[in-house]
């Protein structure tokens, strides 16, 4: 979302980032182009750290090795402690007179949110401001379908996380319906259910948190039309894959050299070395990670950026998040970026 909203500063417009205080992503302490507005949550950093990490492993090293049984278990289990966390949340803006007051005054114009965080559309009806989302797809697309009426006939329209294609046989499309049908009442349960309560209380009325949802006015899908299944959409829902990404600046010869040896020399990255060291020739790597003399490393670096051609270079990281990634995992990511035409080199993972 930080690129559309550079746009929108870009433009003349002047931008609010809510900040809560225990933030993984941002620090409102820091100089920038936007304007933060800090609210309080009673949930430490060391909170929101777990709960992503036990998300990510969940996803990444545990959900192959289960049946369906032991994933809805699981998955639950995610679900009961997003909420909480997500509601905690909610508390420090809707029920902070403070932060309502600020936001009131504020006479602001629009409301750009991603839906993962419940709550927006709240606070949109009671500021009256328009409200936008960024999503890329919710689970088996159950708040495109059910709030934003978002048509997805299952006979051609695979759930999303139903690891099905547009082409399915008899007994897939069967399955297909019947995901579709157990998320929504695992979702309706585990989340619209808790929100509708909440929502009914802030507002002292009977309250759908879904309809309150679907009372966005644009959806904003950070995907492709190629990259996605053929499917119905509706003239609010907007494919904008992408957005998040900006053009790359050019670097002069001192400027790349220092940030390539800063990036090999960092103590965090002591041990970053060629992708994979079974996959170097299909790669087309070299070695210059090896240790050498600083000046002795320039000079690879140089030849290993140069020998790249018009194609160029890909730097590889999973970032802090990701860590003890799998052999299994390390090779299925070797062998896809080894098709393609630029040369890789990769970031070890601690």
């Amino acid at each position: 979302m930080k690129p559309v909203l550079e746009t929108l500063i870009d433009r003349g417009h002047q931008v609010t980032v809510l900040v809560p205080s225990a933030s993984l992503f941002m620090n409102s302490s820091e100089p920038s182009r936007f304007q933060y507005e800090p609210f309080h949550v009673s949930l430490t950093l060391n909170d929101m750290e777990k709960f992503l990490q036990d998300f990510l492993h969940f996803t990444i090293y545990e959900m192959d090795f289960m049946n369906y049984f032991q994933i809805y278990i699981r998955f639950l289990e995610l679900l009961k402690n997003n909420m909480k966390i997500s509601l905690n949340m909610l508390d420090g803006v809707v029920k902070s007179e403070t932060i309502m007051k600020k936001l009131k005054e504020g006479n602001y114009d629009l409301l750009f949110a991603d839906p993962v965080y419940p709550g927006s559309d709240l606070v949109a009806e009671i500021l009256g401001i328009p409200l936008v989302y960024s999503l890329r797809f919710s689970l088996a697309h159950n708040w495109e379908r059910l709030c934003g009426q978002l048509p997805a006939p299952p006979s051609f329209v695979p759930a999303a996380m139903s690891k099905l294609t547009d082409k399915m046989n008899f007994s897939e499309r069967l399955w297909n319906v019947l995901f579709y049908a157990l998320q929504d009442v695992v979702i309706e349960q585990f989340m619209w259910k808790d929100l509708d309560k909440y929502y009914s209380d802030i507002r002292g009325t009977p309250t759908s948190a879904c309809k309150m949802m679907g009372n966005g006015d644009l959806w904003l899908m950070r995907t492709f039309w190629d990259f996605d299944f053929p499917r119905p959409f509706l003239p609010n829902f907007k494919f904008v894959g992408g957005i998040h990404c900006i053009p790359a600046k050019p670097l002069s010869k001192v400027g790349l050299y220092s940030t390539i040896l800063n990036f090999i020399r960092s103590p965090q990255n002591s041990d970053v070395k060629t992708f994979i060291s079974q996959q170097k020739s299909e790669l087309r790597s070299t070695n210059w990670f090896t240790e050498c003399p600083s000046i002795t490393i320039l000079q690879e670096v140089e030849k290993f950026v140069q020998s790249s051609g018009d194609a160029g270079i890909v730097v590889f990281s999973l970032g802090s998040m990701v860590k003890n990634l799998t052999t299994e995992k390390a090779n299925m990511i070797a062998s896809a970026l080894a098709q393609i035409p630029q040369k890789v080199t990769k970031k070890e993972i601690p």
